[in-house]
Formats: C-alpha cells, structure tokens, sequence
C-alpha cells in the first residue's frame, strides 16, 4: 500500500503541486521567523555579554526628578574610594544624555531617540578601552567632541570640521576631535553617538564632579562579588551596584523576551497562513479522492481494508508534506538571511555573528508542514475508505447524503450563532471584553466555513441571471458550475474568506482610529504649530521665553507633565500659561473660568471632576513633588482634551516644588497662522536647533496618522502570506476541476462553444467564488472591528466606527482580479483540450 500510495503521488504531481507550494510557504514563514530571531537574538546576547566582558562591578544611579534633595549619582570622591579598593584595577566613570548631531543642512542625523552623547574617560595610558578611534583621537577640552563612524559619514564629518550638536540646552559648534568605532547599542539602532570631554559631560546632564554609572574592572584573580561587597556600602541611597555578569544575564534576559515577543508576532502570521492551507490541501485531496473512486475501489476489491485505503491516503500526505516541509525549511532560511540584511538596508546596524539554525527549529518546521497536512488529509481519506467496491466500480461518484448535509448546516449554525453571541457579548464587556471577542471570533468563523458551502447556493444565485445575462452562455455555465460541488466551491472560498476577515478588520479599525487623531487635532487643538523635541525627552524652559519672544507668535503655552496629590490620590497635571492656553487649545469651560488659572487656581477635566465629586470652588488638599502640602481651589471645570492632563495649574505654581519642569510640547499661535515665514521665525528663535520638531497642524495628523498606517502596512505584509495561499487555492481548485470536467468541456466543444467561451467560463467561475470568499470575508471582519471598537470607544472621545468604503471596494475588485488570475493556465488548459479524446475520456 506504501508503494502504491508513492505512485500515486508522482503520477499526480502536477495536482499535488499547488498543495505543495501552500505546505512549502506555511514551514518557510515559520522556520524563517525562528531562524531569524534566534540568530538576531544570538548576535545581541554576545554583543550585550562583550560590552560587559571587563566590567567586574556595574554601579548604576537613579533620580526621582523631584524638588527632594538628594546626590544627582555618584560623586568623585566616592569614585576615588572605588578605585582604592583591593582587587580593583581601575574604575571609570560614566555620564550620557541625549546629543542631536546636525548634518551639513541642519537636519538631524538619527532617529532622536537613540541619538545619545557620553563622556570620553582615557586611562592612565590616555585611552578608552571602549572605544577604538579610527581617525583622530578623544575630547580632551571643552569645544571638542569625537563622533560615531556611522553618523561622521552620514554628516559628510572629517577630523577638524566644526559640527552642530543639540542637547537640552542651546545648540552648540564644537570642533570634531576623532571617529571612533563603538558596538554602543544606540548606534547599532540606527541613532549617533556624541563624545564630549568628561567635565563637559556633567554640565550638560548632570552636575560637576558627579558621574550617572561607574564600571569597575578586576585585578587579575579579584572575585567580582567580593568587589561588590566592598562597593555597595560606599554608594549614596539612589545608587545600586551588581556584578558585569549578572548585568549581562539580565540584558540576555530582555533580550530574549523582546525576541519571544517579535517571534510570536510573526508565528501568529504563520499560523494564520497554515490555516488557510488546510483548507486547500483538503481540498486537493478530497478532489483527488473523487477522481480515483475506481481505482480505490479496485483496491477494496482485490482485498484492501478500509484501514488500507486510509493509510494509504495519508502516506500520500506524509510525502507531500516530507517534500514540502524540506523545501520550506531551506527557503526559511534564505528568507531569515533575507530579513537581517534588509534591517540593514533600512539603517538598524545588527551585529554581526553567525546564523544559528537550532535542531528545535527544524524539528518545528518538519512537524509543522507534515502535522498540517496529514492533519488536513485526514478527513479525505476516511472518505476514500467509505467507498464501497461495487458502487465505485460503476464509477458511481458518491454525492453528500442529505443526512450529512443537514448534520454539517445544524452543526454549523449552533457554532455561528454562540460566537456571534460571545462577539456581542465581549463588546458590551467594554475593554474587559477582548479575550471574549477572540474567544468568540474564533467560533463564528469556524462556524462560518463550516456555513460557507450552504451559503455559497443562495448568494451566487443572486448573480448568475446577471452572469447569463452579460456573457450569455459563459456566464451561465460558469453561474451552474460554481453551485454544482458546494463544498468544494465552500472550501476554495473559506481561504480567502479568512484572510480577508483579518485584513477588513484591520481596515475599519485603522479608518476610525485615523479619524478618531484627525478630529482630536480638529476638535482640540486651534493653535498653529506644536514644538516637541525629536527624542521625546522634556524642552528647555528657556525655549518658552524664546518663543515668547519669536516675531509674529501671539500665544505659546508649554504642557509640562507633573504630578501631585490631590485629597490623598495621585492626579497627572499639565503646567500651562494662564491666558495663552486658552487661545492654542479648544478649552470649553462647564463652569468657572480658566482665567482663574493666573490667580494660583487649578482647573479640572469634566470626567476627573465628576468621578472624584470637585466642582468650582472646592478647595483641595494637595502635596506637591518635593513634599511640601498646600491647598489649591478650583477655579474651572473643562471639556476633556487630550492634549493635556485631566488637572490643569499654572506653571509657577508647580516650579516652585520642582528641580526642573518637564515640558513635553508647546503650542504655539501666529499672527496670521500657518506661513513659512512664521515657521522659519519660530526656528530662528530656537537656534536652529536640529533636536526641536515644529508640526503644524496637517504634521500631528500625519505624525499620529502615520503610525496607524505603518502598523497596518506591517499587518498586510505578513498578512499577504496567507492570501498568497489563498490564491494558490483557487488554482488547484479550477485546474482539478478542469481535469474532472474532460468529458464535459469537450462536450460543450463539440456542440458548439469555442475556445475564447470556454477560457470565459472558467474566469467568470473563479471570479464568482472569489469574490463570495471576500464578501464573507469584508462581512465578518467588519463585524469584528464593530466588536473591538465597543471595547476601546470609552477612552477615544466621540469615537465614531467608520467604514472605509474606498478601501473596501479595492478589496473586491482585487478579489475579482485574483479570480481572473487564478484562472489563466486552468482556463487555457480546458481551452486546449482536444473535444474528441475529451470525449471519450471516463
């Protein structure tokens, strides 16, 4: 029976070849994503355990950022005494902070978050063992500075030239002392690294004479824990210390869990491919099965047991699987060497190390295609085993009895209805709800392929008098053939149908959640520009009084982040100017007035002050950041707006119990709104300064607009894996057809269709079952996305669920195309059949 199953898959290669193809790009993605992050994940655990390989001791220190007064890290004295210790060898201090490197146009080089500066700390021989200096040599002064290669080329930088740096502070020129080389992590990352001589180091981000981190190295045949002994007791309170090794082990350990997390991202596309490719290997087995009813029966005639039959189904299946999962994992390589090389096309530096291809992964990638298919396989061969010897010998194909159809449809209907009510269910939870609408999800749409042959009757009844009646006989014939198997047609569809679920959803939330940004800055936002900085990080308090200052700005009021207590609960409150922020913000008032805010009063959010009971006029007890308590009225209660925090209070208010104000944007109005004159005046006023953004307007739509797109963009890429399948399945599906279909296309020859009809037929078929797969698909996507919607409306003010029509028309005109693609070699194959040996063929 092996051997006979081994003929039978080379003498159908050709219709054993789509299902090997969906096998092969199910194990590619998976064993690409393995290999991938296994090998991305080997390269940082040695970068991060190298950068660590002489640091016996890692001391570290924090600061709380408010007015308390305590040590801003680790002072020079308590550096000296480290050095002093028996079994150190040296120690060395450490400062860093953000530096924004100009380029020769006064653009930022880098991404702003990993654009990092540090000081430059040579040893007793004048070197830095963590940097090795390809031209020039260290910072050894203030007005000096040393570069990263990568950023020194990016700018166009040779030793010598004057380069523009931004910090927190003003921007600066400063003469380029040397490039060096760095495995620093922030470069890797795509972002620069600036060098500045140490004393400069700590002026800029922390005091004189203070260091952030402290790496210790051992004497030779020092204990490292006997070393953090001795150091723990010499550190100030906002300091810790651990051994280099137990540093390493835990970045090791973040390491693997960011990769753990890009892994099942990627895995879960897979999945989602491997599920649609059950859907055709069962099909193509199913079809190949009616096609050998004689010879299977044959087989039970001449003694096969039903056992027989079914394992030699399913050893056809091992080897198609075997095949394809040998192919997929050597492509799943190929395409993890693929991904590393275009992370460097698109400026993140991975470092360098060899490609770990682990037994696990082959292991998975094996079980994985020959699991699937067999598992996909498997209901088809029972089939093959039910065919009774004498009725097949007739070559009696065996029709769906009434009872299993009435059996499937009820089963079906009780699985779509509960998900539908878990679905409902999970959006009326709220944001509690998610797990539930997945939960549920799953169920309608297992429920709904299991509907789908059912469904497949009444809905292309629908279009088959408009099918007859734009391309006559075509149409028609194509109408009758896509109803004539439903299951078959039901399979062929629920791939695409699955795919199309998941992208349609994808859609409607990406439109509501883009329109959602689009009317907070509508709604909310009526100042002129924006100015953040690029990293994120807090704006200079000097930067509001330039601005004040800028030609043509009428209104800037900063939005600094703080925080304090308010009656025993820790309410987030944004510092603004009095008077300003009502004319760069839409701040409708319920009652008081925000002019009460430059009389020391507070304003609240609506929703804040009517869950915490506050009206106008309440005089709260607060405690401030440094500690000291005080009592604050309210003077107004407001519309909630999302560019602030729920508690509004003037800036002087809070700067007395504050270090220093983190001022995350400011707002800004012009005389005559948006020009580039203003623009170019606000950055003047600014320095230039490469580190500061201006938006506009259209700029924060984009900018938040943006990243719902990209998202998206991502989710359609690994995505397209599975629709890939999908289309594979139409294929196989029209192509299997068409051989079953000989006798009957060289009929319909001979009587008179010609060649171009027959080519019609077949396309017309393949558009009307693709097109109702993404019909059920835009369906129940759409029907998700209303669901998760419920589940996120009550933190979007006037969240809206919108429809993108557009979008999803392109959706079924792309189904259509996929259909008519789908058909071209099956549609030529039945246009070139020869109608007399058709004829005759059984």
């Amino acid at each position: 029976m092996f051997r006979t199953a081994l003929r039978n898959v080379l003498a159908h290669k050709a219709r054993l070849l789509m299902t090997l193809l969906a096998v092969m790009l199910g194990v590619a993605f998976v064993s690409g994503t393995l290999v991938f992050t296994d090998t991305l994940g080997h390269a940082y655990r040695n970068q991060s355990a190298k950068s660590y390989d002489d640091v016996a001791v890692s001391v570290t220190s924090y600061s709380d950022d408010s007015g308390a007064h305590q040590n801003p890290g680790v002072s020079a004295k308590t550096l000296e005494r480290i050095r002093g210790l028996d079994g150190v060898s040296s120690a060395t201090g450490r400062v860093s902070g953000f530096a924004g490197v100009a380029d020769r146009h006064g653009k930022l080089i880098g991404n702003g978050w990993s654009n990092t500066g540090g000081n430059y700390a040579p040893d007793k021989q004048g070197k830095d063992s963590q940097y090795t200096f390809t031209d020039g040599s260290g910072p050894v002064r203030d007005g000096q500075i040393a570069l990263d290669r990568s950023t020194a080329d990016k700018g166009g930088y040779q030793v010598g030239d004057t380069v523009r740096v931004a910090t927190n502070g003003p921007v600066r020129e400063y003469e380029l002392a040397g490039i060096f080389d760095t495995e620093d992590g922030a470069v890797s990352a795509g972002g620069s690294l600036v060098l500045f001589d140490t004393s400069v180091a700590q002026k800029l981000y922390l005091e004189p004479g203070y260091f952030e981190d402290v790496n210790v190295a051992a004497a030779g045949g020092a204990s490292a824990q006997r070393i953090l002994a001795d150091v723990k007791p010499l550190l100030p309170k906002n300091a810790d210390a651990q051994t280099g090794k137990q540093l390493a082990d835990d970045q090791a350990k973040q390491i693997e869990k960011g990769m753990s997390g890009l892994s099942q991202l990627l895995l879960a596309f897979a999945g989602v491919a491997l599920f649609v490719g059950i859907f055709l290997i069962s099909n193509t087995f199913t079809m190949l099965v009616a096609q050998r009813t004689k010879e299977l029966a044959l087989l039970r005639a001449v003694g096969a047991s039903r056992k027989q039959v079914t394992r030699s189904v399913l050893a056809e299946a091992l080897v198609v699987g075997a095949v394809a999962s040998a192919i997929g994992f050597v492509l799943g390589i190929g395409l993890a060497v693929g991904l590393r090389s275009a992370m460097g096309a698109f400026g993140a530096k991975v470092p360098g190390g060899p490609l770990v291809v682990a037994p696990t992964t082959a292991l998975a990638a094996f079980g994985v295609g020959v699991v699937i298919t067999m598992l996909a396989a498997w209901l088809p061969a029972r089939r093959a085993a039910k065919i009774p010897p004498v009725a097949a010998m007739g070559s009696a194909h065996l029709p769906a009895t009434t009872k299993s159809l009435v059996v499937r449809n009820s089963i079906g209907g009780v699985i779509t209805l509960l998900g539908a009510a878990v679905i409902v269910a999970g959006a009326a939870a709220g944001s509690g709800g998610r797990t539930m609408i997945a939960a549920g999800a799953f169920l309608t749409l297992i429920g709904v392929i299991v509907l789908i042959p059912l469904l497949s009757r009444p809905a292309i009844a629908v279009v088959r008098p408009l099918l007859h009646r734009l391309f006559g006989v075509s149409g028609k014939l194509a109408g009758q053939n896509a109803v004539r198997n439903p299951r078959r047609t039901g399979a062929t569809a629920s791939a695409l149908a699955i795919g199309l679920t998941l992208v349609t959803g994808l859609s409607v939330l990406g439109a509501t959640m883009g329109q959602a940004v689009d009317r907070m800055t509508t709604d909310n936002f009526k100042g002129d520009y924006m100015v953040e900085m690029a990293n994120g990080m807090s704006l200079d308090p000097a930067t509001v009084t330039a601005l004040h200052k800028a030609k043509g700005v009428t209104a800037a009021s900063p939005q600094s982040g703080s925080q304090i207590a308010i009656d025993g609960r820790d309410e987030s409150v944004s510092g603004v100017t009095p008077g300003d922020i009502q004319q760069v913000l839409t701040l409708d008032t319920v009652s008081g007035s925000l002019d009460s805010l430059g009389r020391g009063r507070i304003a609240i959010a609506e929703k804040t002050a009517d869950k915490q009971g506050w009206k106008t006029g309440t005089k709260l007890p607060v405690t401030y950041l440094d500690d000291k308590k005080g009592e604050l009225t309210v003077g107004a209660v407001y519309k909630d707006n999302d560019f602030v925090s729920p508690v509004l209070a003037a800036t002087d208010v809070l700067a007395r119990h504050e270090k220093k104000p983190e001022i995350q944007q400011i707002f800004v109005k012009t005389d005559g709104g948006e020009s580039k004159a203003n623009q170019q005046a606000l950055v003047d006023a600014m320095g230039d300064n490469p580190a500061i953004s201006i938006w506009n307007q259209q700029d924060i739509r984009n900018q938040f607009g943006g990243a719902i797109n990209t998202a998206l963009n991502i989710m359609y890429g690994l995505l397209a894996m599975a629709l890939i399948i999908a289309v594979l399945g139409v294929v196989n599906t029209l192509a299997m057809s068409v051989f079953e279909r000989q006798q009957e296309i060289g009929m319909i020859r001979a009587i008179g269709l010609d060649r171009a009809k027959v080519k019609r037929m077949i396309r017309l078929e393949a558009v009307v079952i693709s097109v109702f797969g993404a019909v059920i698909g835009i369906g129940l996507g759409s029907f998700l996305a209303w669901a998760i919607g419920q589940t996120i409306k009550s933190s979007i003010p006037n969240y809206v669920l919108v429809m993108p029509w557009t979008r999803i028309g392109v959706f079924l005109l792309l189904a259509a195309l996929v259909g008519v693609l789908a058909s071209l070699w099956p549609a030529r194959s039945a246009a070139r059949l020869n109608m007399l040996t058709a004829i005759k063929t059984e």
